[in-house]
């Protein structure tokens, strides 16, 4: 969380799903009441070293690293809170105060602390007492959460190892000392919520959750038949479609299939961030796809889309829809649909905090095309991105008289060619400030197209010029 934001939560004081707690040198007594409440709720976000009254007091900076500790450690261990839901402190400076931020999400489980279950309202937290409280809370969650659905009869044998492993290394690559890559499978599923027990029916078991990440493909269509993703093409043939790719297997598998063929068929677009070149594509739909497989109605038989025509991407995703109508920025909420799925993203790496999606997508999209996206809450959860038309025509030109002239580009290729176009003098130091590659990369991109005959260079290094070969593909 950057300083802008959390001068925004500031302002707004304490409500429902904000908490100001008082901490210096040690943590407030009460935390994890707040964190169990915020977790049995809607979510919410804590910052400790604040007054109740809004007054920056601050945590004391030599104690800031064992606080953070402690905080991850405690939320990972059952006797604190069960079931356990790893927590992730982040430090703020305001003012030349450091401030300790901790982002909760709502969870699909009911969750206690000491042996207590907390509940929030815009009074604060409190404590549930009563057989029926309890009940009403069990039968609320199992109607929210469709991911938290046990299947008794769903084994390890019926996961996906190599999804695993993949997991495990992005978690590793993440957070090396994470706890998660202490303990064999089965406690990490325990440890991640993926499987549970329901107190009400005694049922317990691998859950949805666990299924959709790392479940093999023919486990996920049992379960769900009409589970499926679908990307379409649609730039010339606008039917039926250019290009298509089907998926039915597991998220973790999922994204980097997604990733890639958008990768193939999108044009990327100059951006530094900071004093680095960042792929600003591959920035925004990382976005995209993680809240796209996160926050999807798994219940819902609808398919999810991506459909990328010839001036927008439009994303559809089934959905169960907390209010219907527009998102921006200033209205979305911080409130995982799938909790522990929205979790395991986030110790991967594969996405930040809940309620930074929708910030981001239209931060990116913006520099994307210089157009706002467009969001629908509905039941349907339909995304629209818009593309970059000063790049667009000339990488779909391209692209389009390749495919016709049966020759495979890679989307390096597409995008070396598409800056060769629009200017055939550039120079080896311009396209690698440009593209942000190496020497070795853009010699041994170039290399390939100057053999294939699609490039040709004449002239000597300093006053040569570029040909494109393609038919069509330069106006």
């Amino acid at each position: 969380m950057d300083p802008q934001q959390l001068y925004h939560i500031i302002n707004n004081k304490e409500h429902q799903t904000v908490e100001f707690k008082r901490a210096t040198d040690t943590l407030p007594a009460n935390l994890f009441e707040t964190v169990c409440a915020f977790l049995n709720r809607d979510g919410g976000v804590i910052v400790l070293g604040m007054e109740d009254n809004g007054e920056v007091m601050g945590v004391n900076a030599g104690a800031v690293d064992q606080l953070c500790k402690n905080i991850a450690n405690l939320s990972n261990n059952p006797q604190k809170l069960s079931p356990s839901f790893l927590l992730h402190p982040e430090t703020v400076e305001i003012g030349g105060k450091v401030l300790i931020v901790l982002q909760v999400s709502s969870s699909g489980q009911v969750h206690r602390t000491a042996g207590k279950i907390f509940d929030r309202s815009t009074d604060g937290d409190y404590e549930l007492k009563t057989d029926a409280e309890i009940s009403a809370m069990y039968l609320r969650k199992s109607h929210v959460f469709t991911e938290s659905r046990i299947y008794p009869y769903l084994f390890p044998e019926h996961l996906d190892e190599n999804a695993l492993r993949k997991a495990k290394n992005l978690i590793r690559n993440n957070r090396p000392n994470h706890p998660w890559l202490a303990v064999e499978d089965d406690v990490m599923f325990r440890q991640a919520n993926l499987y549970r027990q329901d107190i009400t029916t005694n049922e317990k078991g691998l859950t949805l959750a666990a299924l959709m990440l790392f479940g093999k493909q023919e486990f996920i269509q049992s379960a769900l038949p009409y589970y499926q993703i679908d990307v379409l093409v649609r730039k010339v043939d606008k039917n039926r479609y250019d290009d298509r790719l089907t998926l039915k297997g597991n998220l973790i598998e999922a994204y980097d299939e997604l990733l890639n063929f958008i990768a193939k068929h999108l044009p990327d677009k100059f951006y530094m961030e900071g004093t680095q070149r960042v792929s600003l594509r591959d920035k925004l739909f990382r976005e995209i796809v993680a809240n796209m497989l996160m926050h999807r109605e798994y219940g819902n038989p609808v398919y999810s889309t991506i459909i990328i025509n010839e001036r927008t991407v439009e994303v559809c995703n089934a959905n169960k829809p907390l209010r219907c109508g527009p998102v921006t920025p200033s209205n979305s909420y911080r409130f995982a649909k799938n909790p522990q799925i929205a979790n395991f993203f986030l110790q991967m790496g594969w996405a930040e905090h809940i309620g930074t999606g929708i910030q981001n997508i239209f931060h990116f999209a913006k520099e994307y095309s210089g157009l706002e996206p467009t969001i629908q809450d509905q039941d349907n959860y339909k995304v629209t991105i818009s593309i970059p038309i000063e790049q667009l025509e000339v990488y779909s030109r391209i692209q389009i008289s390749a495919q016709q002239n049966g020759i495979e580009l890679t989307p390096c290729q597409l995008e070396l060619l598409t800056l060769i176009a629009q200017n055939p003098q550039i120079s080896r130091a311009q396209l690698r400030g440009q593209l942000g590659w190496s020497e070795y990369k853009i010699r041994k991109q170039r290399q390939i197209l100057l053999k294939k005959g699609i490039l040709v260079y004449k002239g000597s290094n300093k006053t040569g010029q570029y040909t494109i070969t393609l038919p069509g593909a330069i106006q």
